[in-house]
């Protein structure tokens, strides 16, 4: 019987991936450079900064004031995001989930000021029973280690098997597989060329099912 829901965060309660590549697009446009698609997703869910103020250094053949480049990214960053709806069906399926009595939960690899900070300013942080980071204490690792989801299943207190886990990007899929719990992929426009990872289900959007049809298809699986 599913008791709880866990999603992702980034690139799945709101499209926070496009953001990021598009503000590191903008500086490296100011340097007449270009970030592509396929450079950039290597580095979804594991952090980059580092790496790509590396990559633009090399492209300009000098250094750079790395820590002014991440400054002015990250506020190119988070204007973008702010501008972002709710991604479609996300609403819908958590008021579908709290008139049922489940639980909904998040396991995210970002920090917890930056996941807890935005479902707040979005209005959904009070339906989630237990949000888990990536610096909280019972976490300390990013997907595909599973730890994050283990520390939300602890939280909710409820099994592997009775949960669903909702993610974007092949990493996700992998942590919430790991720790057993059935997981449906719903990638976005930077992760989609990624696949699925094995998801026990993907799709286009969180809008294509309704919650009674995704509790029927995770306990089809046993």
């Amino acid at each position: 019987m599913i008791r709880a829901l866990i999603f992702d965060f980034d690139g799945l309660i709101v499209d926070t991936e496009s953001p990021a590549l598009q503000s590191w697009q903008e500086i490296f446009s100011e340097y007449g450079q270009e970030l592509t698609m396929d450079w950039w997703a290597q580095f979804v869910g594991r952090g980059e900064s580092g790496s790509t103020t590396g990559y633009l250094e090399q492209l300009v053949g000098r250094p750079l004031d790395a820590e002014d480049l991440r400054a002015r990214r990250r506020a190119i960053h988070v204007e973008m995001v702010e501008a972002q709806p709710i991604l479609p069906g996300i609403e819908d399926r958590i008021a579908e989930a709290v008139e049922r009595g489940l639980r909904p939960g998040v396991a995210s690899s970002s920090p917890r000021a930056w996941v807890t900070g935005h479902l707040e300013r979005i209005g959904l942080l009070h339906h989630f029973h237990a949000v888990r980071c990536r610096d909280d204490a019972d976490v300390g690792t990013l997907k595909p280690d599973p730890t994050v989801y283990l520390a939300a299943l602890r939280a909710l207190d409820v099994e592997a098997a009775e949960a669903i886990a909702f993610e974007d990007s092949p990493r996700g899929v992998e942590a919430a597989t790991r720790a057993g719990v059935f997981t449906v992929a719903i990638p976005n426009d930077v992760t989609r060329r990624m696949g699925d990872a094995g998801a026990n289900l993907t799709l286009h959007s969180l809008a294509d099912m309704t919650l009674d049809d995704l509790m029927r298809a995770a306990e089809a699986r046993g």
